[in-house]
């Protein structure tokens, strides 16, 4: 589903596939796409909002995972997999932790008619990512040096191949309905490191200039009116929760993850 079908139009190739035009945010729409469907899998995320309310990140999280569940029984759907995020608490930090773990209640409160997993991946890389490769590009852009906030928080990539897997794997064994799972990679990396590296694949001398945390809020701050939003003060906040787990969600699922030193070169070229 989507509101642009020429925006997938890279999906249109894949056998048994269909792109239909939808906005999921109305829920009249919704429930029509829905229709004869036994299974839902939500993907729908944002990383930034318009604005500083929480507003679009309540939306985009929160309200579709209600909506989506209220579609999926009405359209009788007997399987739902929901895309979450790993450190999603309503408690969390930021409006993008908090409004993740609201969906991940709404999803939890489905009818017993509708049988829900969570998957629950920590930061995704691979080909085409606004990840690695935002570092790339921003370090060819500074020439290799970049001020960086927080510098020190920890994070276990995981590989969109391996996240893939995880919802095939889910979705045939009835043994992970009304489960959770945390995916992460088999490798912790702080933030800096993780620039580095991005810096190393692709060739650019790196020198990371870690910000104090006053300085990181300002920057922050600024990055707010900057178009596109790199970085936001809601990012800050995520980032002041490390992104692991002590979940081994890939395991249970039997699957190996992929290291992130393993898969960058082949898409980060020098």
């Amino acid at each position: 589903l989507t509101r642009d079908p020429r925006r997938a139009d890279h999906l249109r190739v894949l056998p048994g596939a269909r792109v239909l035009r939808a906005d999921v945010h109305d829920e009249a729409a919704l429930r029509r796409a829905l229709e004869g469907c036994d299974t839902v899998v939500n993907l729908v995320g944002i990383l930034n909002e318009r604005g500083f309310s929480g507003r679009g990140f309540t939306q985009a999280h929160a309200e579709l995972a209600r909506k989506t569940v209220a579609a999926a029984v009405a359209a009788g759907a007997t399987r739902l997999l929901h895309m979450s995020a790993l450190g999603a608490a309503e408690n969390g930090p930021s409006f993008y932790l908090q409004s993740k773990g609201v969906a991940e209640r709404h999803v939890r409160a489905a009818p017993s008619t509708l049988a829900w997993t969570i998957l629950r991946p920590s930061v995704i890389f691979g080909a085409g990512d606004s990840f690695m490769n935002r570092f790339a590009g921003l370090l060819r852009l500074s020439r290799g040096v970049i001020p960086l906030a927080r510098a020190d928080a920890r994070f276990a990539p995981v590989w969109v191949g391996d996240v893939a897997e995880a919802f095939s794997r889910a979705l045939g064994d009835r043994r992970t309905i009304g489960g959770s799972y945390d995916l992460c990679g088999p490798e912790v990396f702080t933030l800096g490191a993780l620039v580095r590296l991005a810096g190393e694949l692709s060739g650019t001398r790196t020198h990371v200039l870690p910000l104090p945390d006053w300085a990181a809020r300002v920057q922050a701050r600024v990055m707010d009116f900057v178009p596109g939003k790199p970085f936001s003060t809601d990012n800050y906040r995520s980032l002041t929760v490390d992104n692991v787990s002590d979940d081994d969600g890939c395991g249970r699922l039997g699957i190996r993850p992929a290291s992130l030193r393993a898969v960058g070169p082949t898409y980060l070229r020098r």
